[in-house]
């Protein structure tokens, strides 16, 4: 490889190894009126192309377009929970009201039959997860209507509005609390002109035990769907850390993670004399092992020296992959220890066969470079190994180079 192509690729100042993302609730963490879904829908994370977290983009349009058209399934249990929950105080103050018939009815209607007419009217919509949207609204509506009709009896009116409004703020979806209160506010008032805004707030033992159902499994409902979203967000998060910590077609750490461990390493020998070595590591005219046998035996030869690094290494220091044909590897260790693993890996290499393409045989070129005194960073040691680098390729290649007081090793 060119050095001063090497260099630009390399981007010795640049963190270019996998940009991370969390992924946060969005659009599809939407609640029922009354107890929350469990299922969310989460966000799509942008992420750049050269992360490896890219083998967990954001899902395609297709597989996003059926989660939302099930929307209307997955809501429709906690509606038919929420609403017959709802449906326990309303019973206790019309009963103490001795209200009349279309005051039962609508409330049948809202609590028992609503749910199963709202699932329909989804479903059969052109776009289900609208249809859903304005089904949220009219949980609010009705929930709005009650109080009224239930005479502004204080508890279950308090419970019943802060309920249906605080699942709304949960469902994650922007503005629809705002755009439900409009029509909260007219069931309010259009109920109250039928009612003569008839006033009675004070709340019975028996209509506040009713209303305690609705309280306590609402919340406890609220918070397993919270505690269900905030695992599934973090195990997506390990599962994206993971990812952006490796090389996706090596395997050995991403050039970020491998610089935050080596720069943890460097600091450790710059406090306490800690020994540290960086060893820069350059696969042989790569590009004409592509040219000559194609990119699939290029990637098979940058896999087999991966696993050689793996196995030279045994899980000591951290061997990562800057890009291209390059891989890097700061070990704690001296310089002449180094040298030791450098060459068993460089003999490793060269013994290498390919059953697919058996006329392939690989070599690399190392350079070494032991860690630099305070305040040199990262940058000067990488810079220093890619000066020993460049001398092991002037001087021939499938050799090691190290400090200029040690002559470079060949095969």
């Amino acid at each position: 490889m060119d050095r001063g192509t090497m260099r630009e690729s390399v981007g010795w100042a640049s963190r270019s190894g996998g940009g991370g993302g969390e992924l946060q609730p969005g659009v599809g963490t939407n609640l029922a009126c009354l107890i929350p879904l469990s299922s969310p829908l989460p966000s799509e994370p942008r992420m750049s192309d050269e992360s490896p977290a890219s083998a967990v983009a954001a899902p395609p349009r297709e597989t996003r377009a059926v989660r939302l058209r099930s929307l209307p399934r997955r809501t429709y249990r906690f509606r038919v929970l929420g609403m017959g929950l709802a449906a326990l105080p309303l019973i206790a103050v019309m009963r103490e009201l001795d209200s009349p018939w279309p005051v039962w009815a609508w409330m049948g209607l809202g609590c028992f039959l609503w749910p199963h007419l709202a699932y329909l009217l989804a479903r059969r919509s052109a776009d289900p997860f609208r249809a859903e949207l304005r089904n949220f609204v009219l949980d609010s509506f009705f929930a709005g209507s009650w109080v009224p009709l239930m005479h502004f009896n204080l508890m279950p009116s308090v419970v019943l509005l802060a309920v249906v409004s605080a699942d709304k703020i949960n469902s994650g979806i922007r503005g629809l609390w705002l755009r439900s209160l409009p029509g909260m506010l007219l069931a309010i008032v259009a109920g109250g002109l039928l009612t003569g805004f008839a006033f009675a707030p004070v709340t019975s033992l028996t209509v506040m035990m009713a209303s305690l159902p609705i309280l306590v499994i609402h919340t406890l409902a609220v918070s397993l769907s919270s505690y269900q979203l905030v695992r599934r967000v973090q195990q997506q998060n390990l599962l994206l850390e993971a990812l952006n910590q490796r090389d996706a077609l090596t395997g050995l750490d991403s050039r970020s993670h491998w610089e935050e461990q080596s720069l943890a390493l460097l600091q450790r020998h710059q406090a306490s004399g800690e020994p540290a070595t960086l060893m820069l590591i350059d696969a042989d005219r790569f590009k004409g092992i592509n040219d000559r046998y194609g990119h699939g035996a290029g990637d098979d030869v940058l896999r087999a020296i991966a696993d050689l690094l793996r196995r030279e290494l045994q899980g000591v220091g951290h061997a990562g992959r800057l890009g291209g044909d390059e891989f890097v590897v700061a070990l704690p260790a001296g310089l002449a220890q180094a040298r030791d693993v450098a060459e068993r890996l460089r003999g490793a290499v060269a013994a290498l066969q390919f059953a697919r393409t058996p006329g392939l045989q690989g070599s690399v070129s190392i350079g070494l470079a032991p860690a630099p005194a305070a305040p040199l960073g990262l940058r000067e040691w990488l810079e220093a190994a890619d000066r020993a680098l460049y001398r092991a390729k002037h001087d021939g290649r499938n050799r090691t180079a190290g400090s200029d007081a040690l002559p470079p090793l060949d095969a």
